[in-house]
């Protein structure tokens, strides 16, 4: 994949974001942390909608990094079983809108049953055509370059490795067939990428929130789609 996409009229053809800030938002309204991840999943909810709304092609999410697994059990467990609901109850919502769903990461991490419905989940969204959202599961961006290397080792001979391409390189990650990300929203204000697609995000312009995930509003959406538009993407040249 090459490093940067066109865009039409200025519009990213794929969007990533960190979604950050839940467990804060939830400390700050006296709530329990569980309840700031459901409020983070029914914000995704509304920035799919609004995604979709503005011809947005792919949207990548960071939604449980391999350092999340250091959290506690009682944590973990609940993001298992949101993971659960949500492949659930949204199997009607994504046949109506026609948005294919794809999860890369570490997914052998995962239990057994959430793989087993994330794989139906793949197989019967894969024909959809509407917006294809990309959720990074137990997914760390070293892990996904280190997993490319092991594969690329067993695969190719020694001459062929090297005479290996980036375009080669980028057939053995996770985001094989997914085109690199235009745009990198983080919100809660941390102004770091913490390992969501280092290869991936060499030439995505970057924009950073101080708002909360659950907090995060459509006219922010659209602003940043705007001051999107407004910048020069020079790749290098």
């Amino acid at each position: 994949m090459q490093s940067g996409n066109k865009t039409e009229s200025n519009k990213p053809v794929c969007v990533g974001i960190i979604m950050d800030g839940n467990r804060r938002w939830a400390k700050e309204h006296n709530l329990f942390v569980f309840e700031g991840h459901m409020a983070g999943y029914k914000k995704l909810k509304e920035v799919l909608k609004w995604s979709k709304e503005a011809g947005i092609r792919y949207l990548i999410v960071y939604a449980f990094s391999t350092e999340n697994w250091k959290r506690k059990k009682d944590e973990v467990d609940y993001l298992m079983n949101l993971f659960r609901f949500m492949l659930s109850a949204e199997k009607e919502s994504l046949r109506q809108d026609k948005i294919r769903v794809k999860c890369i990461g570490d997914i052998a991490r995962l239990p057994k049953d959430l793989q087993k419905n994330i794989t139906e989940t793949e197989r019967e969204t894969e024909t959809f055509d509407g917006l294809t959202l990309v959720a990074c599961l137990s997914y760390g961006g070293r892990d996904e370059i280190l997993h490319a290397i092991k594969k690329i080792a067993e695969e190719k001979k020694p001459l062929e490795i090297e005479k290996m391409t980036e375009e080669d390189v980028s057939q053995f990650l996770y985001t094989d067939g997914i085109p690199e990300p235009d745009l990198i929203l983080r919100t809660s204000g941390e102004m770091r990428l913490s390992g969501f697609l280092p290869w991936q995000s060499i030439y995505s312009e970057l924009f950073f929130t101080k708002t909360y995930w659950p907090d995060f509003t459509r006219e922010e959406f659209d602003q940043i789609l705007a001051d999107f538009a407004g910048r020069k993407r020079r790749m290098g040249k």
